[in-house]
């Protein structure tokens, strides 16, 4: 294994970013993160990305389905998935003496399924009714229809879950070719958290990857596409007791400096507690909304930075109203030496009580492994979060929050 130059980040069988982060748990957390979701399938068959992380489970040229299930579960151990607009990821939680079988396993799905084409007519019903699911909630589906008209002629405008219709054309074949040109170790990032030593479980690692990867070329297969990004207002009526609102606009992206004053910026507008601006004036001040947050999705070429509400029908232009003062404020107001400590303070300590989860930190370091080639220390975060200026966060609300970019999408 080849070791980088930063600390617990190295290269296994010369093309596979591998990051750790020791931890003096019994328990042990590994994802492998693979570059390519919805916004690299091909045009023809959206949702194969998601489709393609279902079929992962249901068998390679060595193991059944069921017997994929019971490897780690018979252990207490947990193997899951997830699809994302630019990354799949597969990630595993054992005990730590089982941790060897849990990387095993994940390379296997990932380099040995064979995509049954008995499998695949089940599985394209499992995700029909995902969908049929998902679009009985307008307020996760919103989401994706913000972005589908926000990126509309470039391929993050796709949905992630795909269509009940293009599901139908997508054959065993398409998956294996798919794979076969977009998995590649190269393109892939693999994290381990756990009480273990760096040197010893790289090794093993890359004993157990070398099984799968012989034939695979470590050249790059993966294309980010370019970004379209529009502005638009739609007021759509449905047939919801409540009105479901996004205000968003394009952002910056994973690779700008600039980002990092943004989701403070979201953060102190509309995150998680219940002091942010927004739920304060809407919800505790006004009893408008049961829900509403600020949210900012970083892609490679571009971002997502949206404020979200629900509301009774007979609100939204109150909502609207406030939500709109509010923003107004922090463009033209610079935030406070006190508010801005503080808001800092809140963000650390969030970060912080999340990443003593083991399972949120493999995850968050196998995706800066992937895109950085690195992740950062809590030390380096927190001097990252309190270098942050007053000026950069009006500066942040200015350009990414300004009037005439503003795009709304409102179902009443």
């Amino acid at each position: 294994m080849k070791r980088y130059e930063a600390e617990n980040i190295g290269l296994l069988a010369g093309s596979m970013r591998f990051s750790f982060k020791k931890s003096s748990s019994a328990v042990a957390y590994c994802a492998l993160t693979i570059k390519g979701g919805t916004a690299s399938e091909p045009a023809e068959h959206s949702g194969m990305a998601h489709l393609t992380e279902h079929m992962l489970f249901k068998g390679t040229s060595k193991r059944s389905a069921s017997s994929i299930n019971n490897r780690l579960e018979r252990l207490g151990g947990e193997l899951n998935a997830y699809t994302t607009k630019e990354e799949i990821v597969i990630y595993s939680t054992t005990l730590k003496e089982d941790v060897l079988k849990a990387i095993d396993l994940i390379f296997e799905l990932a380099f040995d399924s064979i995509y049954s084409a008995r499998e695949l007519d089940k599985e394209r019903s499992v995700v029909a009714d995902e969908i049929s699911l998902y679009k009985d909630s307008p307020s996760d589906y919103i989401f994706d229809d913000f972005e589908q008209f926000l990126f509309e002629g470039s391929p993050l405008s796709r949905p992630i879950l795909g269509t009940v219709s293009s599901l139908k054309g997508i054959k065993s074949d398409d998956l294996k070719i798919y794979t076969s040109t977009a998995f590649y170790p190269c393109d892939m990032s693999f994290s381990v958290v756990g009480n273990f030593d760096f040197d010893k479980i790289a090794a093993s690692a890359e004993k157990l990857l070398d099984k799968y990867i012989s034939t695979k070329s470590f050249s790059s297969n993966v294309n980010i596409p370019d970004v379209v990004e529009n502005i638009f207002r739609k007021d759509v009526c449905k047939k919801n007791h409540q009105s479901n609102c996004i205000i968003g606009a394009p952002a910056y992206c994973l690779y700008d400096d600039k980002r990092l004053p943004l989701i403070l910026l979201c953060n102190l507008l509309g995150g998680p507690s219940s002091n942010s601006i927004l739920n304060s004036s809407l919800r505790e001040k006004k009893g408008l909304v049961y829900t509403i947050e600020a949210s900012y999705t970083q892609y490679a070429k571009s971002g997502v930075a949206s404020i979200y509400f629900g509301s009774d029908k007979s609100n939204v232009d109150k909502c609207l109203a406030l939500v709109e003062d509010e923003l107004e404020k922090i463009r033209t107001i610079p935030l406070s030496q006190t508010a801005l400590q503080l808001a800092k303070k809140q963000l650390l300590a969030q970060n912080t009580i999340s990443m003593e989860n083991g399972e949120a930190q493999a995850l968050s370091i196998g995706k800066s492994t992937l895109c950085y080639g690195k992740y950062l220390s809590e030390e380096e975060i927190k001097q990252k979060i309190n270098s942050i200026r007053s000026e950069d966060i009006q500066k942040a609300a200015q350009e990414i929050f300004a009037k005439e970019k503003l795009s709304y999408l409102i179902y009443r």
